[in-house]
């Protein structure tokens, strides 16, 4: 019998708990202090203040379960391997064991927890960079090596897989495109004193799943694990934090940490040998629920399949991201909300669905997950409000999309009129403009089109959004840039300025105010917060007063750490997500030398040393942000 998803992720953690790592709970997809991203799409994002320069609180070992979301996924959620939202599994050592415990431990965990075949997996390691002096991981790669010979598999190692094929191989090295990590990709392009790190991948063959199927593209071809036909499928990575840029090339970390991670979702089909995620056990439930709303059978159809495929990563995606605080709407990380609920309901009209389905598709996915995501459960209220509220709305905007339509056909034909000359093709500027405008998806284009005897320029479409995408992603990769020494200083300041803000908003407002989200750069602060009503210019003013009075005390920041009950039972710390706390807490007070306390609050972010350094506050903007949440911008004037 096959282990569940569930079993996997339980499993998971309790292994590395008997390699005495500290459990932690996940971190909100919304980033509740981090200045660099919109969203959580790594484990190790949470991780990097204890990567780069923090001590842990816990435990020099760790590891948890994390929530993740990816922006960049939602445009391919119709093949059988991409979702946006997903759990990645991981574990860090923080100047602990290093490489050979890595490799050993998830070598054992594969083979002997969750029963893998050692013969359907492979392995990568860093080749070398000669350039910089960089030597080849053969540390990596002999480790790797030996866990094989311990149960009679003999793995050649391989060194140019990419040139002559596998030649039989079990372990490849490839160079710094696959298997080195930096903001800036490869070793050249790295400014000094920038962080870079050789890992070693994990990869899962379904040769025997494809070559049982006459029909797959792959059945007869020999490739290797870092190419992208589809036979194999990544399932960790372990990122060894050993190095950093020095003015003539490379130089070892005195202190060297282990970044790791697995999607728990790729163990699953893994464990499943079918590379179709979509019919992995934590989808049965959301899977089966769709199945009885449209009289459809899941994989009967490809078009229905990729209808399935959407609803059920979008709802999944959004059910989360609502319970932590990204209620859908027109700005910022809640604007991908609204875009998953609206694209789910569009799929469901291929399904014959017309309404009701996110609602009644969202409390599956609620109760498959709820016993690990417990604010689920506790929020389930809330998520059903804003799902609700956003299909119906969503069902009204279709009505005026079709009506966009309709006005650049009719321009077609009142041009048609005037010169004689038939227009049969909606160009990809139009298309493109109805996508990035209106939010109409190209399919619905073309659809509608077909039914009024039009033809769509895809290619010129597709063009126009690889570009888009592109820049999309871009701008992602550079929003994560969390070392850069120019602009930390700045936003640490501005953070701990929310704190301040915090703690006299919940004077004036009252104790239902918590934090809802926060978004910081070295130009400004933007935080959420949650309260219905608009806030006058006196409250705002006095907010202003609080926070520069207690910059003008020159208030110390101490930090505690103490058990979370104790936290839970003092009246004076406040805190949003509990639930994401550990055992062990971080509790920053802001103290003036009269032993006035002007903030108490868990958190995990650095902050200042002192308030002096901060400036002056202003706040720039108070306005609605969603249902229910207030946003307020703010700076630091000279």
């Amino acid at each position: 019998m096959k282990i569940t998803s569930q079993e996997i992720r339980t499993k998971y953690l309790k292994f590395m708990e008997s390699k005495w790592h500290k459990i932690i709970p996940s971190s909100p997809l919304i980033p509740e202090n981090d200045p660099t991203t919109l969203f959580t799409w790594s484990g190790m994002q949470p991780m990097v203040p204890y990567l780069l320069w923090e001590k842990h609180p816990l435990w020099t070992r760790i590891c948890d379960s994390q929530k993740s979301f990816r922006t960049w996924d939602i445009d391919d959620i119709w093949d059988n391997r991409h979702t946006t939202f997903f759990e990645m599994l991981g574990n860090w050592s923080l100047w602990d064991y290093f490489k050979k415990e890595q490799i050993e431990w998830m070598f054992e965990f594969l083979t002997k927890e969750i029963w893998l075949n050692p013969k359907n997996l492979y392995v990568s390691a860093y080749i070398w960079n000669k350039s910089f002096n960089i030597s080849k991981d053969e540390e990596a790669a002999n480790t790797w090596k030996e866990q094989f010979a311990k149960i009679w598999i003999v793995a050649k190692i391989v060194d140019d897989v990419e040139i002559n094929g596998m030649q039989d191989g079990k372990i490849f090295y490839y160079k710094e495109k696959e298997n080195w990590w930096s903001r800036a990709w490869v070793p050249e392009n790295m400014p000094v004193w920038e962080p870079g790190w050789p890992d070693s991948e994990m990869f899962w063959d379904f040769w025997e799943h494809l070559k049982l199927h006459e029909n797959s593209p792959w059945k007869d071809k020999h490739c290797h694990p870092n190419c992208d036909c589809g036979r194999f499928l990544e399932i960790g990575n372990n990122v060894f934090m050993q190095f950093k840029k020095v003015e003539n090339g490379f130089e070892e970390l005195k202190n060297k940490n282990i970044d790791f991670g697995w999607g728990l979702e790729r163990l699953s089909v893994a464990v499943n040998n079918d590379p179709d995620v979509f019919l992995w056990n934590l989808f049965d439930w959301i899977r089966n629920k769709i199945e009885t709303l449209s009289w459809k059978k899941y994989g009967e159809n490809p078009k229905e399949t990729k209808a399935f495929r959407v609803i059920m990563d979008h709802l999944r995606a959004s059910t989360f991201l609502i319970a932590d605080w990204a209620l859908p709407s027109n700005k910022d990380q809640w604007y991908f909300t609204r875009r998953l609920l609206r694209r789910a309901v569009r799929f469901a009209k291929d399904l014959w669905i017309n309404s009701w389905l996110s609602k009644e598709v969202a409390l599956e996915v609620i109760k498959e997950y709820q016993n690990h995501y417990t604010d689920l459960l506790e929020k389930k209220d809330l998520i059903v409000r804003e799902i609700e509220a956003e299909e119906k709305q969503f069902l009204e905007t279709l009505e005026k999309w079709l009506k966009e339509f309709d006005k650049l056909v009719n321009g077609f034909q009142i041009a048609f009129e005037k010169t004689w000359n038939k227009v049969d093709i909606i160009s990809w500027d139009k298309a493109f403009k109805l996508y990035d405008t209106f939010g109409f998806p190209i399919e619905m284009t073309i659809e509608l089109a077909w039914e009024k005897n039009l033809k769509v320029d895809v290619d010129g479409f597709q063009e126009a959004f690889k570009k888009h995408k592109d820049l999309s992603r871009a701008w992602a990769e550079q929003k994560f840039k969390w070392w850069l020494a120019d602009t930390w200083e700045i936003t640490t300041a501005l953070h701990s300025a929310t704190h301040l803000m915090l703690a006299w908003l919940r004077k004036i407002l009252w104790t239902h105010v918590h934090q809802a989200g926060s978004n910081i750069t070295a130009e400004r602060l933007r935080f959420d917060f949650t309260h219905t009503d608009k806030m006058t210019d006196e409250e705002l003013k006095q907010v202003e007063n609080y926070v520069n009075n207690a910059i003008s005390a020159n208030a110390k920041i101490i930090l505690e750490n103490i058990s979370k009950v104790e936290a839970q039972n003092d009246p004076q710390i406040e805190a949003s997500f509990w639930e994401k706390y550990p055992d062990i807490v971080k509790v920053y007070t802001f103290k003036d030398g009269k032993w006035n306390i002007y903030s108490k609050e868990l958190c995990w972010w650095p902050h200042v040393e002192a308030t002096w350094n901060m400036w002056k506050f202003k706040i720039l903007k108070e306005e609605a942000s969603s249902r229910g949440v207030r946003r307020i911008k703010a700076v630091l004037e000279k």
